[in-house]
């Protein structure tokens, strides 16, 4: 695809994330927003996917260990052909199976469920282990909130994915410097990234997220990086392509009302159209 296709499936995947938190208002998107260019990516340039066959054994794998962004991952995967578009209208509604964090059970795409933050980033560690004992040659991505990598797990996984040599693994760490409470840098910094990551043994790289060039050059550093784990730190606007969202903590969680839902879609709904026109 080229980049314009890429900038328009993105368009139209952030149109579609805020439709399903508007109409079950309920619903992370914030970063939802903030993590789509970089999905967009994942599954239509980087990742080995097959939407006719989603549990091919020879797949790469993808674990969202950010796992209230399903409004960013589900879009991507319904414009990728995993299921219909109009599944989405089922997310968080008692009678359907799209819930608000990941499925992998009913949910066609997803590698796993999660939810519980700190946890994807092991569970993409036994992935990529488990490809390497098989002899299996797919590779897993993670992608971790940095409001998430907080907590412990995150850095235990980091140090035992090193000790493995799983160079067949690759982090995303969405740094969009919010998260629920406020900025990651007033509730718990945790920067350098780029030096901690460093000193756990990954291959660090660094990449603007809503920049295609720049992401598919990331990705493809990591896949060329041979003895070590990588990761790629994406810098990020929390709340992309909405502007009273933008960079605003409070809407890491919450739904928009019939007003700035309006609002709100009529900026994506341009943003699409110049991207069509031009």
């Amino acid at each position: 695809m080229t980049v314009r296709e890429l900038e328009l499936r993105a368009a139209k995947a952030r149109l579609l994330g805020l439709e399903m938190v508007y109409r079950a208002a309920s619903g992370h998107i914030g970063g939802s927003l903030s993590a789509m260019d970089i999905l967009t990516e994942l599954y239509n340039e980087v990742m080995r996917v097959d939407p006719a066959n989603p549990r091919d054994p020879g797949r790469d794998r993808f674990v969202m260990s950010k796992g209230h962004c399903t409004p960013g991952l589900y879009p991507v995967l319904a414009l990728r052909g995993f299921f219909p578009e109009k599944d989405l209208e089922l997310f968080r509604s008692i009678e359907g199976h799209m819930s608000g964090h990941p499925d992998m059970v009913h949910v066609a795409g997803v590698d796993m469920s999660t939810g519980s933050l700190g946890q994807g980033l092991a569970a993409a560690g036994g992935m990529a282990l488990a490809g390497k004992v098989d002899g299996r040659d797919y590779r897993v991505y993670a992608l971790m909130g940095d409001g998430e990598i907080e907590e412990g797990e995150i850095w235990e996984a980091a140090m035992a994915i090193h000790k493995y040599k799983l160079d067949n693994l690759c982090g995303i760490v969405d740094v969009n410097g919010l998260q629920i409470d406020g900025a990651t840098a007033d509730v718990m910094p945790s920067e350098p990234l780029d030096a901690k990551f460093a000193a756990f043994g990954w291959h660090v790289i660094k990449a603007d997220g809503h920049d295609f060039g720049s992401l598919r050059a990331a990705f493809a550093e990591a896949a060329g990086t041979k003895g070590v784990p990588s990761v790629i730190l994406a810098h990020t606007t929390k709340g992309k392509g909405v502007s009273f969202m933008e960079n605003n903590a409070g809407w890491h969680g919450k739904a928009p009302n019939a007003e700035q839902y309006e609002q709100a879609r009529a900026e994506l709904v341009s943003a699409i159209e110049k991207l069509e026109v031009d």
